[in-house]
């Protein structure tokens, strides 16, 4: 099943979408928004569901799915917090600049709670006041939960997945530095995310959703040229159970909690740190990273952050190459 939110009011209206992503049927007369259907899962999803196969069969009416007329499928949330799944990129990053990474990092997982109170639409302009503030792009795996108590084993976390989708999770790298340094984490740093078109139950992932990760490639190009081809399924260090169960440790998570990969990394062939495309690698999920490879072999980066005018595409292809969640396509506006 697939799920969407219209723009429409701060929360949206919430659709489901046809599996070919071409077509919607309102969802109104069940429930008005994806919130409300998180927070009565257990009571809605059998009717979504059946709308959903009702809306395949082309048994009912059904209207035009344009994602450009797509919401965030939540336009806000009750919580947004963001891991760094993929170990592999915290130590290029911490590499660059000379940090030693503590060996803790393999075995904890490292999170933030960002801002959840506004996203942006899958084609929304991605706003920049100060191009001094060095906008990255970040391209990443989010899952969304139901409840989940407090203390909850890795099991019991993964079992409250439900709906999986992806994320262009915007960081200002410039500020970041001074915001660390003030030891109280990210704020200015991490402005508004945008989410997919459609968010995505896991069993119509199929074998793509096992182990609590997604096994497909998060495609990314930048200004119309292939920038990253990443396996989010390899490399990942602590899948979403995990993830999950380390943000519930100490409190319960409320339904329509966001949880994010962090930034989809993977190492070379060789071990080494990943190439661009265009040399053969997978590419990059960020500009930091290939900046971050840059330092590492040339001394310094050479690839420039983003600017007004840039354009930034992120997708996630089944087997026929056509997008599973819809795509994020998003141009920088100064």
């Amino acid at each position: 099943m697939k799920l969407a939110s219209l723009k429409q009011g701060r929360d949206g209206r919430l659709v489901v979408v046809s599996s070919d992503l071409a077509w919607y049927a309102d969802a109104g007369h069940i429930v008005p928004t994806l919130q409300a259907a998180l927070d009565d899962w257990d009571r809605v999803e059998g009717d979504l569901r059946n709308l959903a196969t009702d809306l395949d069969h082309e048994v009912i009416p059904r209207e035009r799915f344009h994602e450009r007329d797509a919401a965030a499928p939540l336009p806000r949330a009750y919580q947004w917090a963001d891991g760094s799944a993929y170990v592999n990129h915290v130590a290029l990053v911490r590499q660059a600049r000379g940090a030693e990474m503590p060996e803790t990092f393999w075995h904890d997982p490292l999170m933030y709670q960002g801002g959840s109170d506004g996203f942006l639409g899958p084609r929304d302009p991605i706003p920049l006041a100060d191009e001094s503030w060095g906008c990255d792009l970040e391209a990443e795996v989010v899952v969304v939960t139901g409840d989940v108590p407090l203390g909850a084993s890795r099991e019991d976390a993964l079992a409250a997945v439900r709906l999986v989708g992806l994320t262009n999770d915007v960081s200002l790298r410039n500020l970041i530095p001074g915001e660390l340094a003030k030891g109280f984490g990210f704020f200015q740093s991490k402005p508004a995310s945008a989410f997919s078109p459609v968010f995505v139950t896991p069993d119509a992932l199929g074998d793509w959703w096992r182990d609590g990760k997604l096994h497909r490639k998060l495609m990314v190009d930048l200004n119309g040229a292939p920038f990253g081809r990443a396996e989010a399924g390899e490399d990942m260090t602590f899948d979403f159970g995990t993830l999950i169960a380390h943000a519930a440790k100490t409190r319960a998570l409320g339904a329509g909690t966001i949880i994010g990969s962090g930034t989809v990394s993977n190492r070379d062939a060789d071990g080494g740190p990943g190439k661009p495309i265009a040399q053969g690698g997978v590419g990059y999920s960020c500009l930091a990273e290939v900046r971050t490879v840059e330092t590492i072999r040339d001394g310094k980066a050479s690839t420039p952050f983003l600017k007004a005018g840039d354009t930034v595409r992120i997708w996630a292809e089944d087997d026929k190459h056509h997008p599973i969640f819809g795509t994020i396509e998003q141009t920088v506006e100064g």
